[in-house]
């Protein structure tokens, strides 16, 4: 008994990260039910990397992959190289950076609370609120959701986390807070959002704990130097990457002020009685990006998002269910009330700031309000929730029995919401919702892999996307082969990177499979693996006799692919 108590919060913040690892490890490689695009792009340039030492294009150590022309951010590829080393080239090993990044997170909310609410709550309920914060952020639906595919924002958000704690840390300790920004470094070369977010933040830090700051330069002046040239290393390549247009590439995909709202503006301005000069005035890209800007951002704080029907795309929550519990909501405003109340204290402006400036990245895109983009906000409902519980706790300390039943209500009712949102996740989203996650691609991989040989030629759609990038991931196809393929033909258009062939290959458009799909070779056996119902007819003597042989369903047993040869 003596050693529990002396261990109580060791065990406690143990038993929440062995929930946590569970909640994000459990059937990794099963749900979601497969790898989307990017998730196999990630895995078979990290394979490329891992092998080569280049990406699919041949580019030697890239400090950002041209993958679809898409241009991802190189962090998570690298991570996941290693990944792959160690777990072999599968499902697992491309989503495993993601789920530890979660797990991490939950360990690193914890002392964050810790730090950020020791001048805030006496000792013993700061170690408490502490782990309730972590407990909370372990069964977030927002939070497991994103852990477990191999989300980038997923890692980002684990660097953030760390780069600010050992940011407020290193401002008493020792080379600390050279390692914060060496973290804070990482995540801009991470996700697109850290790129905005983190300079935000940075200042926000430097701002709020400025004569903290100027105190650590003035007496830490090696460290500051150090911490200086680690800014740079992370930074100055961000800034010179504007430059490009690899850098905005992905902006130009997603931004507010693109072709369609340039048209709108241009409608609007046709379509106005006002005089001139006043059409060009009111109706122009800085009013449209301002406004789109300001109704993107708030819908960002709208309840029936955050706790009832959650995002519209449904690879980053459950449809109709919020990202937050709703039994959360009222604690996130007594959360909200305790940082007013205690406004003065510079963790109060840090958590609220945190927040209100971790959307701004998600406010300047289409599709709002926007689950993944805004990931960064994370941890900070679970900490308001947490300060919310101690709020209450404030009210009720004279009452005993409020305090208890309060305590027994709010945990039931959270049980039982955490038990709806697991008990879908893995039934009812997995099910009727795979071809979100264009399963079936696996299971065709597997087939070509057993059959590869009794055939000549290859056919398949492109209805679900990327089919090439699909086969060379499951196939492990040798990247140095891919890259030097004869038949390989790939090309530049509409702002993205097709391919059509390669080795024997033949990637077509599904609505061109009916009359353009044909054996090349007299006597050639070839396979064509294409959406259901959609392939040629039996044709008459001279024509090409294609017969159905195999079928793969969707989880909810809807077809996906149909199989057939020649």
């Amino acid at each position: 008994m003596r050693w529990f108590k002396r261990n109580k919060i060791k065990i406690c913040l143990g038993l929440i990260l062995v929930l946590a690892v569970f909640l994000r490890f459990w059937r990794l490689d099963q749900n979601p039910p497969s790898l989307n695009w990017d998730e196999v792009s990630h895995g078979y340039n990290a394979y490329s990397i891992l092998k080569t030492g280049t990406d699919e294009w041949g580019v030697r150590w890239p400090l950002i992959f041209r993958a679809y022309g898409d241009y991802k951010l190189p962090v998570y590829i690298y991570v996941t190289a290693l990944s792959e080393a160690i777990f072999g080239v599968n499902g697992f090993a491309v989503r495993f950076p993601s789920a530890l990044a979660g797990v991490l997170s939950v360990l690193l909310t914890y002392f964050l609370v810790k730090k950020l609410c020791q001048n805030l709550i006496s000792k013993d309920l700061n170690i408490l609120i502490s782990l309730i914060a972590g407990f909370f952020l372990a069964i977030s639906p927002w939070h497991i959701f994103l852990s477990r595919p191999a989300f980038e924002a997923n890692l980002a958000s684990f660097l953030v986390i760390a780069g600010i704690y050992f940011f407020l840390v290193g401002l008493k300790k020792k080379w600390l807070l050279s390692l914060g920004i060496l973290f804070l470094g990482l995540a801009v070369h991470t996700y697109n959002s850290a790129r905005v977010f983190v300079p935000l933040i940075l200042i926000t830090l430097i701002l709020i704990h400025y004569s903290s700051v100027m105190e650590w330069v003035r007496v830490r002046k090696k460290e500051a130097v150090l911490a200086g040239l680690v800014l740079a290393l992370f930074f100055i390549p961000l800034i010179i990457s504007f430059a490009f247009p690899q850098g905005w590439a992905r902006y130009k995909w997603v931004g507010i002020l693109d072709q369609g709202a340039i048209n709108r503006i241009n409608m609007a301005r046709g379509n106005s009685a006002l005089p001139k000069p006043l059409p060009r005035l009111i109706y122009n890209k800085a009013t449209y990006f301002t406004l789109a800007f300001a109704k993107n951002y708030f819908s960002n704080f709208s309840p029936r998002y955050l706790f009832l029907k959650g995002g519209s795309n449904y690879q980053y929550n459950i449809p109709g269910q919020g990202v937050i519990y709703p039994v959360q909501a009222p604690l996130i405003l007594l959360g909200f009330y305790y940082l007013f109340k205690n406004w003065r204290k510079k963790e109060s402006k840090l958590i609220l700031f945190w927040w209100l400036l971790a959307v701004v990245p998600a406010a300047a895109t289409q599709e709002n309000p926007h689950v993944l983009r805004t990931i960064l906000v994370l941890p900070m409902p679970q900490v308001l929730a947490a300060l919310g519980i101690w709020q209450f706790l404030q009210w009720t300390r004279r009452i005993r029995w409020a305090k208890w039943a309060g305590g027994i209500i709010y945990g039931l009712v959270l049980v039982i919401l955490f038990w709806r949102f697991w008990h879908t996740y893995f039934d009812f989203y997995r099910k009727n919702y795979s071809w979100s996650w264009q399963y079936g691609y696996q299971q065709v991989a597997d087939y070509v892999q057993r059959h590869y040989n009794e055939y000549d030629q290859i056919f398949m759609t492109k209805k679900y996307g990327e089919p090439h990038e699909f086969l060379l991931f499951y196939l492990k196809w040798d990247p140095q082969k891919y890259q030097k393929d004869p038949n390989l033909k790939r090309y530049f258009r509409t702002d993205w990177y097709w391919v059509d062939s390669f080795d024997k290959f033949v990637f077509v458009n599904d609505w061109e499979i009916v009359k353009n799909v044909k054996c090349q070779m007299l006597n050639a056996k070839c396979l064509l693996i294409t959406s259901p119902g959609n392939y040629p007819e039996v044709l008459p003597a001279g024509g090409q006799d294609w017969k159905k042989i195999e079928t793969i369903n969707f989880l909810d047993n809807k077809p996906a692919f149909e199989i057939l040869a020649r």
